[in-house]
């Protein structure tokens, strides 16, 4: 109930607030420079003014409360001080809704100024839109788009959506209102009213242009490739609905300009101009009742679970659309190159419509023949095969515990078809009636998602020799496969990897880790996000012993880098190992989670001059790792592969002076593989 309490609260809050932006600005564009509107319509229009003034901070009231409702659990939190001050102080969204209360009632001032003013001055109007942004542009504050990156690039989008959206949603009480006002017996004000409809219907259909492309910009920010979510989630369900409904509106827009306009303005013909005017009465009040729709879909939204986390537990379609894992199959370029263009041609005749002096349904019918058709050429080849996991998540992290447990599995029930590293060239390999996939020199774990892997891992594969394991493997233990497979891909994407750092660029999603170290230390690799690039040795003992009594001398100019060292034994250490090796070490050896964090780094091993390919391949008595603060595996000496690399550790320093002085900010890798 509290839910639907919040959503009606919003719908009218933020309907108000557009219909007051939007009528300012309608009333602001007569033609006359100096001049505004002095018609009956003008005040009938202005005395709602005070009423959507007033119901901007009530809303905001409501949401206030509705929100330290949901927040709390307990709706008699309400009558305690200190929690109002506690929510509005210390949280985003209460200091946020600050903000909007404060420019709320700036606004409502605003309005009784104007409205008492004796002159009706266009910077009233001007200004009273202003003053009627500042809520929008705050509310952007926190949308979700803000809510996953607090920066200008994700609040700016939202912001100008919403201001476009007043702009247009809210100037069409005013058109409405002057249409119904239309009068005929006065031909210079009719004339006037006609040029002042005219007018605005010029600005609307670019605001509402402006209105789709800042909606995409703020969708691929929430999408983030999850655009399957679409058909598949609550979210994707409303925001599909807003598209389409947006769609018909701008249809709807479209033939108002280019055909009920024109009618109203003609001077000859008054059974044509009357024509114009019911015309306009009908299909302008069809837009606006749309419109009103769009916005209460808006406010539901923002009560939704984001795309980016909904989870699409079972994919309705036998099939879904993928670039990646089509491009480069046979005629595909081709296929959807044809496909695109005659989708372009039927687009360019919505744009050229009004040269073809075509009549409306061959129009519509042509256009839609082609589009479709376009359509039809081109997404079948972009489609491959789905199941009902196919874009189902994992709850098990792609960490080091779950990659290394994924190796025993593997080791158990798949070495002897798919080999020891995924190369399909196990024992028995020879024997199956269908030839393996490689898993890591082909694309196929880069094709196909972890829910593919894991549907096949559970149900096994139709017409081969994949058997099923959901019999004989828990859940986890399939998911941990997935997270193994998808290590030994990452690991051979890895083998690009050198000594040297790409400035700016950044695709290694190591596995994440906890660890305890032997001096009392412990945490997650997460930790140090933001904060500390991490050098992370794998070392051998005695061998490395000369290294790390390297590292142990160079810590001091390390540490000024804000870099750290976390020290992992490839092999257990005895009681006495440890003590000799962690002496005078300014690092932490790490000794919980040792062995995970091993087994699932030395998948990294491969270079490009050493792929390591034969057999179960070898682990390097020594290997180092440089993880930016975004989590990104960015740099690797191998001293018996790569030579001298870091054996001098200036040159060391010197990549994590490089990794300090980047100014690209990557997203964190994903916790989950994707």
């Amino acid at each position: 109930m509290i839910e639907i309490v919040a959503a009606i609260a919003r719908w009218f809050q933020l309907g108000a607030n557009l219909i007051l932006l939007g009528s300012c600005i309608f009333l602001a564009i007569p033609k006359d420079r100096k001049r505004t509107y002095s018609e009956a319509w003008v005040d009938r229009l202005e005395s709602l003014f005070p009423w959507l003034a007033i119901a901007i901070p009530l809303g905001l009231v409501v949401i206030l409360i509705t929100t330290i409702i949901q927040v709390t659990g307990n709706s008699n939190n309400l009558w305690h001080q200190e929690i109002w001050l506690g929510f509005l102080n210390d949280t985003r969204v209460g200091q946020v809704w600050l903000w909007r209360a404060v420019s709320a009632i700036l606004l409502l001032l605003a309005v009784i100024a104007h409205l008492r003013s004796r002159l009706k001055a266009r910077w009233q109007y001007i200004f009273c839109a202003i003053i009627a942004t500042l809520p929008l542009i705050a509310s952007a504050f926190v949308s979700h788009a803000a809510t996953e990156e607090f920066s200008l690039s994700a609040i700016l989008p939202y912001a100008l959506h919403l201001v476009f959206a007043g702009i247009w949603f809210g100037a069409l009480p005013a058109f409405l209102v002057l249409i119904h006002a239309y009068a005929a017996n006065n031909k210079n004000q009719s004339i006037r009213n006609s040029e002042t409809l005219e007018r605005f219907s010029l600005i609307a259909l670019p605001v509402m242009l402006l209105i789709i492309l800042t909606g995409i910009i703020v969708s691929d920010q929430i999408f983030e490739d999850h655009y399957a979510a679409l058909v598949a989630t609550p979210y994707g369900w409303l925001l599909s609905a807003k598209m389409l409904i947006l769609g018909v509106i701008l249809v709807i827009a479209s033939r108002v300009r280019s055909y009920w306009l024109p009618l109203l303005g003609n001077t000859q013909e008054v059974q044509l101009a009357e024509s114009g005017k019911k015309g306009l009465q009908k299909w302008v009040g069809i837009e606006f009742f749309l419109a009103v729709i769009v916005v209460l879909l808006a406010t539901i939204i923002t009560h939704t679970t984001p795309i980016k986390h909904a989870l699409i537990d079972n994919w309705p379609f036998p099939f879904r659309f993928s670039l990646a894992a089509t491009w480069n199959q046979p005629h595909v370029v081709v296929k959807v190159s044809i496909g695109l263009t005659v989708c372009a041609i039927a687009l360019s005749i919505l744009i050229l419509r009004q040269w073809l002096d075509w009549e409306w349904k061959r129009f519509i019918g042509i256009s839609s023949v082609l589009f479709i058709s376009g359509l039809a050429i081109t997404l079948p080849a972009l489609t491959i095969q789905a199941y009902p996991e196919t874009y189902r998540r994992s709850l098990i992290p792609f960490d080091a515990t779950s990659v290394s447990n994924g190796a025993t599995l593997y080791a158990q029930q798949c070495v002897e078809c798919h080999g020891p590293q995924g190369k399909g060239n196990g024992i028995k390999s020879r024997t199956l009636s269908t030839m393996l996939p490689d898993l890591l020199t082909e694309s196929h774990t880069t094709d196909h998602t972890p829910g593919d892997f894991y549907h096949w891992i559970t149900y096994g594969m139709i017409n081969t020799n994949m058997p099923g394991y959901s019999d004989t493997l828990s859940d986890e233990d399939r998911w941990d496969l997935v997270n193994y497979i998808h290590a030994l891909s990452r690991g051979y994407q890895a083998r690009r990897l050198t000594p040297e750092i790409i400035p700016n660029k950044a695709h290694v999603k190591p596995p994440l880790f906890n660890y305890g170290g032997q001096d009392g230390s412990n945490g997650v690799l997460q930790d140090f996000r933001d904060k500390k690039v991490v050098l992370l040795v794998v070392f051998s003992w005695p061998q490395s012993e000369e290294r790390l009594k390297e590292l142990r001398s160079a810590y001091a100019s390390l540490s000024e880098l804000d870099a750290t060292v976390l020290a992992v034994p490839s092999q257990e250490l005895t009681a006495d190992e440890l003590v000799q090796v962690a002496s005078e070490m300014p690092f932490p050896i790490l000794t919980q989670g040792a062995a995970e964090i091993v087994d699932s780094y030395s998948l990294f091993r491969r270079t490009l001059n050493h792929p390591d390919l034969i057999g179960s391949g070898t682990i390097p008595p020594h290997m180092e790792f440089l993880i930016d603060r975004n989590g990104y595996l960015r740099a690797r000496w191998i001293p018996s592969i790569d030579l001298s690399g870091w054996s001098a550790v200036d040159q060391l320093t010197r990549q994590m002076s490089l990794l300090n002085r980047e100014n690209a900010k990557f997203p964190y890798p994903d916790e989950f593989v994707r």
